[in-house]
Parts: structure tokens; C-alpha cells; sequence
């Protein structure tokens, strides 16, 4: 891990950094990382809040209340799609066999033109067929995708949760009506970034978020900016914008700015549905342990219940928020119901 110099946020006593700006919580003891997983796991637990055989994790947060507030927060009728492209161009390379959506035609304008088809009467059509990963673009992970020390979401032993013919308990599928509800951006790399040295916008890579950036980011956007139950909390960090520019290089994988392992407790209390963020893993890379891989990730999914989105462009959005200060909208956001899925591409709609 590369250690930079930290300063403090004028008037909060925040640190930060690039990837050491929680050195000095309580809840990362980088001697022990092990001991620091398992005991932000038992402190931060939702097994057995929903039941036995819960299979939606926070979006139980997303009642029919919730929903309405959401609908009242249309005001313009604006839409975003909140959707990296599903292309070629896109940031995979290989890892885990993950690679970029393969789009191929089936039948096509030529060979409607050339009568091949072997429709009567002129008929013609086009017709395609996509071969990708289910992670490979904007996408929701679903609670089958992590495990914890064998574990998966709820208590579940992993072996019988996920096999060989898919998710036989939490699919993804099972959260395919769910996820209607209100959002709320918080802009962390345009909020914070006069305050760490950035005119761009533009959090650099490795700077971890901590539960302190994010009630900063809260109070400087303002009171439409809360965050509270059954919400999805949409992060930019600004990398996204800066790897559209720039190439995408290690964005799959690479060195990113990102949620601390700090912020678990941030991510319990709330008791939001969902968070998503601008870049590949969700949290800060590299990762805030020595050899350690997505410790977050591991407390989030298998022990919070906790729908984690990933490589979302809320550019568009963030423009809109900025412009007339209002952090919240309606969000819709479901996965493809895929049948035992661990995760799904979406096309998330902010409406305001």
C-alpha cells in the first residue's frame, strides 16, 4: 500500500488521505486483520432481524410508505440513467473470467434486404443475441455473491446457499420487485473536493471514505441529502468521470477511491436498502489491510444483508443535483430476475 501525506478538513477534524485516512479507527487494527473482520461482524449483524428464512436482506427497509415518499419527490419528471454502457469498450480484462458483453447479430438489415430470412410478403427483421458476465458493467451484487468464514447471508452455510445449479435460496431473482425507492446521491469527490485539495471534482485513487466524508458530504449538500431507512445511497467518488476521460486502465481491479472498512457501522445504523458507487469494487483499493481482499464486502453481504452496486455512472445526475441542490429522487433499480443469479446488470432510473 502506498502511504501519502493525510491533512485535516478545515473546521472538521477529518482526516484524509489516500488510502490511510483511517489509520487511527478503532475498527481497523491492520496487525490483525482476521481479528478485525470477525469482530465487525458480531458487532454488526442482521442475522435473524427478518427471520429464518429472510432472503432480502435491507430491502425489507423498502416498504409501500417508503415507496410513495419516493413518487413525491418527482418534480420535474427528469430521468437518468445511471447505466455504464454494456459494450466491447468496456472496463474488464479478463479477471475471473470476466470480461466485457460480446454482442453479436442473428439476423440483420442485409439479410432482410437479400430475402433470406424466409418470411413471405416482404417481412424483415433483426434479431441479436449478448454473451457476458453478469458483473461485468452496472450492476447490483446480489447476497449470494460474498461469504463470510464459510457463511453466507442469514447463518446459511455457503455450500448449501450457492451450487453448482445457482443461488437455490437468495437468486437474485427474489429482489426483482423490490427495489423502488428513494435515492439520494452524495456527491463525495464535488463536496469534499475543495477540501482536500481537488478543483476537479475528483476523489484520487485509494482515498478511503469514511463514516466522517460521508456526514460531511451530508451537511455541505444539505438537508435534502439525508440519509435514512430503506433509502439507496449512490456515492461518486469521481472516478468514473476521470477513467472516461483518461482510459480505463485499472479501473477493473485496480487502485480506486472507495468506502473505508470503517464505515460498517455507518452502513448498519442507517439502515438503508442499498448502496452503489462510480467504481468496479465499492470499496477503497487498495484495501486498508495487508493482504486482505474486499474486507468490506465481507461484512456487508453475508452479515448486513446489504445490496452493493457497483461501476453506476451518476454523472449526469450529479450535474442535476448540483445545479439546483436537491440530493434526492426517485430510484428504480430492479436486476434482471435470473433465475439463482449472484448478481445482475440494471439500468438504475433516477426521476426527479
Amino acid at each position: 500500500m502506498t502511504t501519502q501525506e493525510t491533512a485535516p478538513i478545515s473546521g472538521t477534524g477529518i482526516t484524509t488521505g489516500t488510502g490511510e485516512s483511517a489509520t487511527d479507527s478503532p475498527v481497523i487494527r491492520r496487525e490483525d486483520p482476521l481479528g478485525s473482520i470477525r469482530a465487525m461482524a458480531k458487532t454488526h449483524n442482521n442475522w435473524g432481524r427478518w427471520g429464518v428464512d429472510d432472503v432480502l436482506g435491507t430491502l425489507n427497509f423498502i416498504d409501500a410508505a417508503k415507496r410513495v415518499e419516493a413518487a413525491a419527490l418527482v418534480k420535474t419528471g427528469e430521468a437518468f440513467s445511471l447505466s455504464q454502457p454494456f459494450d466491447t469498450n468496456g472496463p474488464q480484462k479478463g479477471w475471473r473470467r470476466r470480461t466485457n458483453p460480446v454482442h453479436t447479430m442473428t439476423d440483420t438489415g442485409v439479410d432482410a434486404e437479400r430475402g433470406n430470412q424466409g418470411f413471405p410478403h416482404g417481412f424483415g427483421g433483426a434479431d441479436d443475441v449478448i454473451a457476458m458476465p453478469l458483473q461485468c458493467s452496472t450492476q447490483w451484487d446480489g447476497l449470494g455473491h460474498i461469504f463470510d468464514q464459510g457463511k453466507a447471508w442469514n447463518g446459511r452455510a455457503a455450500g448449501d446457499v450457492v451450487t453448482s445449479e445457482g443461488d437455490l435460496v437468495t437468486g437474485i431473482e427474489t429482489a426483482a420487485a423490490k427495489i423502488v425507492t428513494r435515492g439520494v446521491l452524495l456527491d463525495v469527490g464535488r463536496a469534499l473536493g475543495p477540501e482536500v485539495g481537488r478543483s476537479d471534482g475528483e476523489l484520487p485513487d485509494g482515498f478511503a471514505i469514511t463514516p466522517e466524508h460521508l456526514q460531511r458530504t451530508i451537511e455541505l449538500q444539505g438537508p435534502s441529502s439525508r440519509v435514512g431507512r430503506g433509502d439507496i445511497v449512490v456515492i461518486r467518488t469521481g472516478q468514473h468521470t476521470r477513467v472516461r476521460r483518461e482510459g480505463w486502465g485499472d479501473y477493473a481491479g485496480g487502485s480506486a477511491p472507495g468506502l473505508s472498512f470503517s464505515t460498517a457501522p455507518w452502513l448498519h445504523r442507517s439502515e438503508i436498502a442499498g448502496i452503489a458507487t462510480d467504481t468496479w469494487g465499492f470499496e477503497v483499493r487498495p484495501n486498508e489491510f495487508e493482504g486482505a481482499f474486499q474486507p468490506l464486502h465481507q461484512i456487508a453481504i453475508p452479515n448486513l444483508g446489504l445490496f452493493l452496486g457497483e461501476m453506476w455512472d451518476p454523472d449526469g445526475l450529479a450535474d442535476a443535483c448540483a445545479a439546483d441542490g436537491r440530493y434526492d429522487f426517485l430510484l428504480t433499480a430492479a436486476p434482471l430476475p435470473i433465475t439463482g443469479a449472484v448478481g445482475s446488470p440494471v439500468n438504475p432510473i433516477a426521476v426527479r
